[in-house]
């Protein structure tokens, strides 16, 4: 029994659901998001509540089932809240600066790298070893996140490289512990 399937999502004031067959799009205060579900998944919207259901128990419906009520969650959450990743840049040198809307990180290699965030995601640095990404599209933040994470990823021996804000990074002694 898929219990995150069976929650309900109760739509908040100012979003709005539609579903044209299998296409479900949410509209909100931070923007417009579509996704296509699955055709096994049958979503029901009333009285502001959104409930999923399936046809039967097997393997693929149970994964299937919470995987859409989560995402069609995420959507409501995104157009309402949006979502947003810190990122925290450490080591000598180690620094982040927007040149118009691109992001340029200077850390440690031979040269600067630059990204350009997309349509749907918007890029801060408050200061210079900090960088906030923003959206209100939970896969397009995380994956711009990850992207510049993987840049330069935090090694355990100083702890340099970029890391998430909460992120705990294991540190190792080194040759000269005993």
């Amino acid at each position: 029994m898929s219990r995150i399937g069976n929650k309900v999502i109760v739509i908040p004031e100012g979003v709005t659901v539609t579903q044209n067959g299998e296409e479900v799009t949410v509209k909100g205060p931070k923007g417009e998001l579509t996704r296509t579900i699955s055709p096994a998944i049958t979503m029901n919207i009333e009285d502001n509540v959104i409930t999923f259901t399936r046809p039967d128990d097997s393997k693929q419906n149970k994964t299937i089932h919470g995987t859409t009520r989560a995402n069609v969650n995420n959507m409501v959450e995104g157009v309402t809240n949006g979502f947003q990743k810190t990122l925290e840049l450490n080591g000598v040198g180690y620094r982040a600066q927007l040149q118009g809307k691109k992001l340029v990180l200077n850390v440690g290699l031979s040269h600067p790298v630059e990204f350009e965030p997309g349509e749907d995601v918007t890029v801060e640095v408050p200061s210079a070893n900090r960088v906030i990404v923003k959206g209100h599209n939970k896969e397009s933040v995380g994956a711009l996140a990850a992207q510049i994470r993987a840049v330069r990823p935090p090694e355990p021996y100083k702890g340099k490289g970029i890391r998430y804000e909460d992120e705990y990074v294991r540190r190792k002694e080194g040759k000269t512990g005993k």
